[in-house]
């Protein structure tokens, strides 16, 4: 029978409640200090869209932003910061009051998050931070330790604490690509039977993860787990290990709460995803800049984090709207 070690692990999200009023525009003065109602155009600045995480990250903070009296345009630099460099440009031209960016690179970003706050334009950081404090008035993350944690311990469990494993790395760029391994190394490192056979760079990308798989399956035909950095390129490997007729006994582990990942798990094809939040912070980014356009008050903390979720067998029919748990 299967053992499996208990972690203490935060499954619940926090939100803080802001009281909101207000229908006209105001800018920040050249200090980036602002007072006054609600109004004019929020920039959100996403990855891509073409992944269902960033386009719900997208969605919702441009919902939010339209409740709230803004304008709102989503764009997207798809991990190019010269992309990403444009946008800001063009968010600063078009007088935005506020930027909710979801940062290209961890250094490569920092200058275009200096540019923005120079323009007195508040800067909103979801989903992935840069290597610099103080630019941004708030950096918006999902817990991903406690949230690698949390997925490791599953994979674990289901892959009865032995085996010889693979791990799909996501883009070296993004600091969340680390932290998740680190997590998982931190766990798995636990259990001397649990040997990992090799590891590849994925990018979070579904088609990369499959030919990497497959190239993993050719070296290591004997593998009984996957376990994988996001959602993403953890599908991919199920693809390839389908094409191989191999997926069943492979442990398959997932990151992100997307909804091909819940309907995988549904399946039985995925073990597991961990759940990440973004409906919760990428609204919150946008109340929180809110509250500054009105007050010129920025968060106390600027780093943020907000507890994911172990979405299994047992709890996938709590997932309703896309990542969106209700229980």
């Amino acid at each position: 029978m299967m053992r499996k070690k208990a972690i203490t692990a935060l499954i619940t999200v926090g939100a803080v409640v802001l009281t909101i009023a207000g229908c006209s525009a105001a800018e920040p003065d050249s200090s980036g200090t602002a007072g006054g109602e609600s109004g004019g155009l929020i920039t959100i600045i996403v990855n891509d869209p073409a992944n269902p995480y960033w386009k719900t990250e997208g969605d919702v903070a441009k919902a939010a932003a339209e409740e709230l009296g803004y304008e709102a345009t989503v764009g997207a630099h798809k991990g190019d910061t010269n992309t990403e460099n444009t946008l800001i440009d063009t968010a600063i031209s078009n007088k935005s009051v506020a930027i909710i960016l979801d940062p290209a690179n961890a250094d490569g970003s920092v200058a275009a998050v200096q540019k923005a706050d120079a323009a007195g334009i508040p800067v909103f950081l979801v989903n992935a931070e840069i290597n610099e404090t103080g630019l941004a008035k708030a950096q918006l993350v999902s817990n991903n330790a406690q949230g690698a944690a949390i997925g490791a311990q599953e994979w674990v469990a289901q892959m009865g604490e032995v085996g010889d494993y693979v791990e799909l790395f996501g883009a070296p760029s993004d600091n969340n690509a680390q932290t998740r391994s680190n997590g998982f190394t931190t766990v798995i490192g636990q259990y001397p039977d649990l040997v990992q056979v090799g590891t590849e760079v994925a990018d979070w990308d579904r088609t990369k993860g499959h030919d990497k798989m497959q190239s993993l399956l050719q070296s290591n035909p004997g593998l009984a787990g996957v376990i994988s950095g996001n959602d993403e390129m953890a599908l991919g490997a199920i693809a390839a290990l389908k094409e191989a007729g191999k997926l069943d006994g492979v442990v398959v582990g997932g990151f992100d709460g997307s909804p091909d990942a819940v309907d995988a798990v549904t399946a039985g094809e995925l073990a597991y995803t961990v759940l990440q939040p973004v409906a919760v912070f990428a609204k919150e980014a946008v109340m929180l800049a809110d509250e500054f356009i009105k007050t010129g008050n920025a968060p106390e903390t600027e780093k943020q984090s907000f507890d994911c979720i172990l979405i299994t067998v047992d709890n996938v029919d709590k997932m309703t709207d896309p990542f969106t748990y209700s229980g």
